[in-house]
């Protein structure tokens, strides 16, 4: 059920009363913004319940359009995740999901397969203007950048920002231990030796990331003002707050919650002035935005990790702290104002980005993801009652309506509970127990019985792409 928060909003100020319904029922190839953070926890907006962290213009878009609840991200890491984000499938179809290394690396051979239809490439065919701003991390051999998957433009990092670790980096074979001793100090931009590239060329190295998020903006603030005139899409995938954290002079103890919020707040800041952007083109009412993350907070870098708030776990792991992630979708004067319990996936945006944009969706391969235009237009309920978490290639929980059952639990990163393959699944009640703390198995044997037959026909249509995470050049 989602719930409709209309007459205690306005009372409060937030939006007025009249507008409880979608205004264009009807709209036309809408431009579409997706904004999406690295490692950035449920926890971390104050909209969210984040006590530290002043996010005014993600609240704003919050209060104005829809705040998803129980939305979810493809992967708890980020090249799954990415993947499942941009073919709207889990990314163990396209081989973008590994058993023997999590995500692709500066020495990975593989990347995003050609044959993989990207949401980009979905809506070329409907005449946009395509651009991915940002980390990509699905390939970084020219074949598998974005210029090779339907994005007309890219300006960005090819991976995570904290590779290409440089011998001056006193971190190096210390990494994740080590970290903590550069607390809140100033890191040299020479310890990352990772490139900013434009299109298939780099044009920096090592990318100055004190400033790259004021430059990711920067960016998708330039395609927007160029294409304003026709439709356009905008991937923009902020390179942080993944660790190591930079932020630029403007921002150096912005908030109160150490560097980790101050990156946050900037982040905050340039979706403001994304949408301030749009507001003065007077293109806002025919423009979708969307912000969420990629995964759950790093949870061993403490105050530099973020926070899933209620949640257990985060990333790298199938608890819901790892998958469940803040989402906003913003449409003024279209998308009803609510705040939405009903379950979503980074995955469903291809699938509803494509309904908007009218193209059919690919029938020569399954889609995971659904279409969420009757909840953005307050017509109705999502479609979206199930929900897979793999860690890898290998299946480790599902959830089937309000609830989850793991069959195997595992920590990350040197946190948490060591591997166990369950005899008798946990189960958990997610509306009345998003935290994770009460297992209901033996009390619901018929749940669990439920979701082990919806787990048997997923299994039974699964074809799982290669591998493309296994294979590194240093092997």
């Amino acid at each position: 059920m989602r719930l409709l928060v209309i007459t205690l909003a306005a009372l409060l100020g937030f939006y007025p009363i009249s507008t409880t319904v979608a205004q264009n029922s009807d709209p036309v190839k809408p431009n579409v913004i997706i904004i999406f953070t690295d490692d950035q926890g449920y926890g971390d907006l104050s909209s969210f319940g984040a006590p530290n962290i002043r996010t005014p213009h993600l609240d704003k878009m919050a209060a104005e359009g829809q705040k998803w609840t129980n939305f979810y991200t493809a992967a708890s890491v980020c090249t799954p995740s990415r993947a499942g984000l941009v073919t709207g499938r889990y990314p163990v179809r396209s081989g973008m999901a590994s058993d023997v290394y999590r995500v692709l690396f500066p020495d990975s051979k593989g990347g995003l397969p050609d044959d993989e239809i990207t949401i980009a490439e979905q809506v070329k065919k409907a005449g946009y203007q395509t651009a991915m701003i940002g980390k990509w991390h699905l390939g970084h051999r020219e074949q598998f950048l974005p210029t090779n998957h339907g994005f007309d433009y890219y300006y960005g990092i090819p991976y995570s920002n904290d590779m290409d670790i440089t011998e001056e980096n006193p971190q190096r074979g210390n990494y994740i231990n080590g970290y903590f001793e550069f607390a809140d100090d100033e890191i040299p931009i020479e310890y990352y030796n990772v490139p900013l590239m434009r299109n298939t060329e780099i044009i920096e190295r090592p990318a100055d990331q004190n400033t790259i998020t004021r430059r990711y903006t920067e960016e998708a603030i330039s395609f927007i003002e160029q294409h304003s005139d026709e439709p356009f899409f905008v991937l923009l995938a902020h390179s942080l707050p993944h660790i190591p954290l930079f932020v630029s002079e403007e921002f150096i103890g912005h908030s109160d919650a150490g560097l980790y919020g101050d990156v946050i707040e900037e982040i905050d800041y340039g979706v403001g002035q994304i949408v301030d952007k749009l507001n003065e083109l007077e293109i806002a009412e025919r423009t979708l935005v969307v912000f969420t993350s990629d995964n759950g907070p790093w949870l061993v870098f403490k105050t530099h990790g973020g926070s899933s708030g209620l949640l257990r776990g985060g990333k790298g792991m199938t608890w819901e702290g790892g998958f469940r992630v803040p989402a906003i979708f913003w449409w003024p004067g279209t998308i009803s104002q609510e705040i939405v319990t009903d379950t979503g996936s980074t995955m469903d945006l291809f699938t509803t980005v494509s309904h908007l944009a009218g193209v059919p969706i690919p029938d020569d391969r399954i889609i995971d993801g659904v279409n969420l235009t009757p909840v953005l237009m307050g017509e109705g309920d999502s479609p979206r009652n199930e929900m897979l978490f793999y860690r890898g290639a290998t299946l480790y929980a599902a959830r089937k309506g309000n609830f989850k059952a793991h069959f195997i639990i595992e920590g990350a990163y040197g946190q948490f509970e060591e591997k166990q393959v369950l005899e008798t699944p946990l189960l958990f009640d997610l509306r009345e127990d998003p935290g994770e703390k009460y297992d209901i198995a033996d009390e619901h044997p018929e749940i669990i019985s439920e979701i082990m037959e919806m787990v048997k026909r997923h299994q039974q249509n699964l074809i799982k792409g290669k591998d493309q995470l296994a294979d590194r050049e240093s092997d």
